[in-house]
């Protein structure tokens, strides 16, 4: 897809990526699905965690940035290169499905923003949301099949627009923020007087996550830098501000309302509590100001998850027909099986409680295994000293970042929970297929002895997914 972006990407362009990859529909839902599960303190706890493990996970992409500037395909670059042609399949394909589900996810809130107006709507899982939303799926479908080739400017001009309301949400729920109303919800108040507190932290743990998937958006287009040392510069500086906006989305909606009222509220929940500060005109300002914004990011993120797939097939991860493109230079293969994979899952949502939840703590699950591979690969480098050559300077910095980024991302697989590792295994498993073809119209040994059991794994973990989801066992 290179023929279709800029040449060259700024500085400011590539933090605009990585700013604009991260907020998202996350940030408009923060103050309801944290309050769901912890008060201030266990958020203050969950956002230390965070940070210092999303820190180090961006010193691993600037440090990987520096030391291997030929792999240019982001993510799943990095997990073939340190371990091998499978583990980079599934790397890629849990990247691209991340990037699908969050379409899901900004579908889902736009209809239940709507849905206060409009009950059809429901939360964004009702038939009429559904139907409205596939009839948006593939009108960008064809739009982008036309050749949309102005993806990097709608992108900054719509981290522009999403990044305006949040910053007056702030001045205004800052205003209005009381001190008593924090104290009331430090330790988290009525409804989790039996919660423990390291229960509440690890009940954000996959929220952080998704809010923050997005730190690799300069990564994944980093051929395009104009600088190769951009990349990471743009990492830090993208994740430190969006960081900064997060945390107080968070702490000062404490400050707002009591945390049962914070739970109770319908998504986006930011819209609920300016309104509770400023009156009816702030859920409508915040609401205008995220379905706009979503829409925008809605483009980006579907010419994202294109570019992962036609990606992944120029770099033999993925079948050959995946790097097709139509006259106008569109990946039209990668772009219809990304849009029929999105459909799916928005038919999924019907049968979703919450749906908006559900897409949100998939997305984090999946989103692990390509930042499990990339941090150990970053381990493996700074471990065997591949790439340092003579010059040792900084080495054990970069141990030490990897190795923290890798037990971070290990660990939020178990904070997670069995439930959603098996879900999301129910897609790399069947996904699979993609990778026997690649490698068969390639002449290649579809697995290794080590890829063949990493197969069997997740498919016997798919298998007990499915039962779950049939006797009941496991709720979707």
């Amino acid at each position: 897809m290179a023929e279709t972006a800029p040449s060259k990407f700024a500085l400011p362009t590539l933090t605009a990526m990585v700013v604009g990859s991260m907020v998202g529909a996350g940030i408009f839902s923060l103050p309801q699905t944290f309050g769901r599960v912890t008060g201030g303190l266990g958020a203050l706890i969950a956002w230390a965690i965070a940070g210092g493990g999303m820190l180090m996970l961006a010193f691993v992409f600037q440090s990987l940035s520096r030391r291997k500037p030929e792999l240019d395909a982001g993510v799943y670059a990095y997990a073939k290169a340190g371990f091998g042609n499978y583990p980079g399949f599934l790397s890629a394909l849990g990247y691209w499905t991340v990037c699908c589900l969050g379409n899901v996810s900004y579908w889902v809130l736009i209809k239940s923003t709507l849905g206060a107006l409009f009950p059809v709507f429901g939360d964004g899982n009702t038939i009429p949301a559904v139907a409205i939303s596939s009839v948006g799926v593939w009108v960008v479908h064809f739009l982008i099949l036309r050749g949309v080739k102005e993806a990097a400017f709608i992108n900054t001009l719509v981290t522009v627009a999403k990044i305006i309301p949040i910053l007056i949400f702030l001045v205004f729920v800052g205003i209005g923020f009381k001190a008593d109303v924090f104290a009331a919800n430090f330790y988290g108040g009525p409804g989790l007087e039996d919660a423990g507190l390291f229960s509440q932290v690890r009940g954000t743990m996959l929220v952080t996550v998704f809010v923050f998937v997005g730190i690799e958006g300069a990564s994944v287009y980093s051929r395009y830098a104009r600088r190769r040392e951009d990349v990471g510069i743009a990492t830090l500086l993208g994740f430190l501000g969006v960081l900064c906006l997060l945390v107080l989305v968070t702490m000062l909606s404490y400050g707002v309302m009591l945390r049962p009222d914070l739970a109770a509220l319908r998504n986006p929940s930011m819209a609920g509590v300016l309104q509770a500060v400023v009156g009816p005109w702030g859920a409508v300002f915040v609401s205008v100001g995220l379905i706009i914004s979503v829409l925008g990011a809605y483009l980006s993120w579907s010419l994202l998850a294109a570019e992962v797939l036609y990606s992944a097939a120029r770099m033999e991860s993925m079948p050959a027909f995946l790097a097709a493109e139509n006259r106008n230079k569109v990946p039209f293969a990668a772009l219809w099986l990304t849009n029929l994979l999105i459909q799916t899952f928005l038919i999924l949502t019907l049968f979703a409680e919450q749906a908006f939840l559900l897409a949100l703590k998939l997305t984090s699950s999946m989103i692990l295994l390509p930042y499990l591979l990339t941090a150990a690969y970053a381990l493996k480098l700074a471990w065997t000293g591949e790439s340092y050559g003579a010059r040792t300077k900084g080495r054990s910095t970069d141990l030490m970042r990897a190795t923290l980024a890798t037990v971070y991302t290990a660990g939020l697989i178990y904070a997670g929970g069995l439930s959603f590792l098996l879900l999301s295994l129910t897609i790399y498993a069947p996904g699979t297929v993609l990778f026997v073809i690649a490698q068969r119209e390639r002449g290649h040994r579809v697995f290794q002895p080590s890829e063949m059991l990493l197969f069997a794994v997740a498919a016997a973990g798919a298998v007990v997914a499915v039962a779950g989801l049939v006797t009941g066992r496991i709720l979707i």
